[in-house]
């Protein structure tokens, strides 16, 4: 996928999710760049060499493994928790990711649950069970959309995101916005002297394992 694409897809995420990351990314900066840069660039129609669906959802899956387990690795207490005045919390972290699941399939006409307000959402609790109740609906709501497409679903144009965009590129954004935010509660865990479970266990089945 060129660019251009991502770039149009970061704008578009930009604006359904609040993602201030996005917005500074050099994707999306690249829309700045001059048009005979774009422009040079030829279009790559070769198909996939690998199973784009599946890989996706193996991707969603591990993701949704790592944030329950992380979630429910930070004490309650540290919830509200922020590494400075005006950023978002380990709680509105996770309901952001949450939030995500639902907001970014919908750029593609997927429908928005039933009382769901991406205005309040990531506001919308601090408690712990909740939240992470809500990163498995999330999760389980996007693997299941992933499930329900075809590969040839992934480039099916998506003009309202650009002349170029296609439901494989709102996908792609799903899976690397979901990897970004996993880095910065990693991130949030270590600052609060929380070691990521599978870190941790990888550790203590490295000390267990025979010296030769």
């Amino acid at each position: 996928m060129r660019n251009i694409v991502r770039s149009t897809v970061f704008w578009g995420l930009a604006l359904a999710c609040g993602t201030r990351q996005a917005l500074a990314s050099p994707a999306a900066q690249s829309a700045a760049a001059p048009a005979t840069t774009l422009a040079s660039q030829p279009a790559d129609k070769t198909q996939p060499s690998y199973d784009m669906k599946a890989q996706a959802a193996y991707d969603l899956e591990d993701l949704q493994k790592k944030f329950v387990d992380l979630a429910g690795a930070i004490p309650q207490e540290k919830y509200t928790w922020r590494p400075a005045e005006g950023v978002r919390s380990i709680g509105e972290v996770f309901l952001h990711v949450a939030g995500a699941g639902y907001n970014i399939p919908n750029m593609m006409g997927v429908p928005l649950p039933q009382g769901f307000d991406r205005k309040t959402f990531e506001k919308s609790t601090t408690d712990k069970a909740k939240i992470i109740e809500a990163l498995n609906k999330s999760f389980a709501s996007a693997i299941a959309v992933v499930q329900g497409m075809t590969n040839g679903d992934f480039a099916k144009p998506d003009k309202k995101l650009g002349p170029d965009a296609n439901d494989g590129d709102v996908i792609y954004i799903l899976v690397t916005h979901a990897h970004e935010h996993l880095g910065q509660s990693i991130a949030y865990a270590r600052a609060n002297g929380i070691v990521p479970p599978w870190t941790a266990a990888a550790q203590k089945q490295n000390a267990q394992a025979p010296q030769e």
